[in-house]
């Protein structure tokens, strides 16, 4: 069967994994689904979020595994290496992007996106949190040509959808240029928006933004 991508197109997790798709150049069937607590939806991802991935086998969720999934079941351009340390560096950067980075300033999307408000003491700790998490990231790449090496791999993906919101949240809460904490991320940033995938995804990303913002604000 052709895969499935359950989710919907203003998700950043859901856009790692349609970019993914595009890259490889992998078929795939775009379901349009919010996260939920419905029965239904807790059958195909247990804690109700997206993107699921829909496969021939049975359903995946959460984005690192379905990635590798989709590089080891479809043809193209590799999105994780084969050496081993290779692999456990992509990884381990992946896994830096979002433990430091993504998720410290979600905590501040209530605000940024939502017209909700956070604490003072939120704000302190996700500005803190996204410096520490960009000098990090700053540490173990310098973005050249890309996040993890020499071609495009599903740590780009990650970074790009990411890192962009990331800014986001704080150019608007701390007047902070999150990109000048890690010197190369603007200009990734931007090549990687170049490619022909990536305008796919953000026009794609656009024309949902209206719905998501009224299902997210309780409309229908």
């Amino acid at each position: 069967m052709m895969l499935k991508l359950h989710g919907f197109g203003a998700s950043n997790y859901v856009n790692m994994v349609k970019l993914a798709l595009l890259e490889k150049g992998t078929e795939f069937e775009f379901v349009v689904d919010y996260p939920t607590q419905e029965e239904d939806f807790l059958a195909i991802n247990p804690i109700g979020k997206v993107p699921v991935l829909e496969t021939e086998h049975g359903f995946l969720s959460e984005t690192a595994m379905i990635l590798e999934y989709i590089d080891r079941v479809s043809d193209g351009p590799a999105l994780f290496p084969s050496e081993p340390f290779a692999n456990a560096h992509l990884k381990q950067i992946m896994h830096m992007i979002e433990l430091y980075i993504e998720l410290p300033a979600r905590r501040c999307y209530a605000e940024v996106f939502f017209g909700g408000s956070v604490s003072d003491e939120t704000k302190e700790q996700v500005k803190a949190a996204l410096i520490k998490g960009s000098r990090a990231l700053a540490r173990i790449t310098d973005f050249s040509p890309y996040v993890a090496g020499d071609s495009f791999s599903a740590a780009d993906a990650m970074f790009l959808y990411s890192f962009d919101l990331a800014s986001a949240v704080a150019r608007k809460l701390f007047d902070l240029d999150l990109r000048a904490e890690a010197p190369g991320a603007a200009d990734l940033i931007d090549r990687l928006n170049q490619r022909d995938t990536a305008k796919q995804v953000a026009a794609e990303r656009d024309a949902a933004m209206e719905k998501f913002l009224k299902y997210a604000r309780g409309g229908k």
